[in-house]
């Protein structure tokens, strides 16, 4: 059995993770074009490490795991977005 306190940890740093994901594509879209794509690598390493922690918590049995696979379901869904937004970047 987990420790409590280590489990409030893991979700505190799982929503941080993602809270920072949004903070990184709000400085891609309103940055100059020479920027953005520094902030969409930033984004994506992000959106990497929430999926990972989100993983955590549901291997841990920590979570609801409806709501898990709803939010992982949705950050895939983001990752395809950042992925095709980075690579209009380098196309452009």
């Amino acid at each position: 059995k987990l420790n409590k306190r280590w489990a409030c940890s893991l979700g505190v740093s799982s929503e941080n993770s993602i809270l920072e994901l949004i903070e990184h594509l709000v400085m891609a879209k309103n940055s100059p074009k020479p920027l953005k794509a520094g902030y969409l690598i930033k984004a994506s390493a992000c959106l990497e490490v929430a999926m990972m922690k989100i993983r955590l918590l549901l291997e841990f049995k920590l979570v609801n795991e409806t709501r898990i696979f709803q939010l992982q379901s949705n950050l895939a869904e983001i990752g395809k977005m950042l992925g095709g937004w980075l690579k209009s970047t380098y196309s452009q």
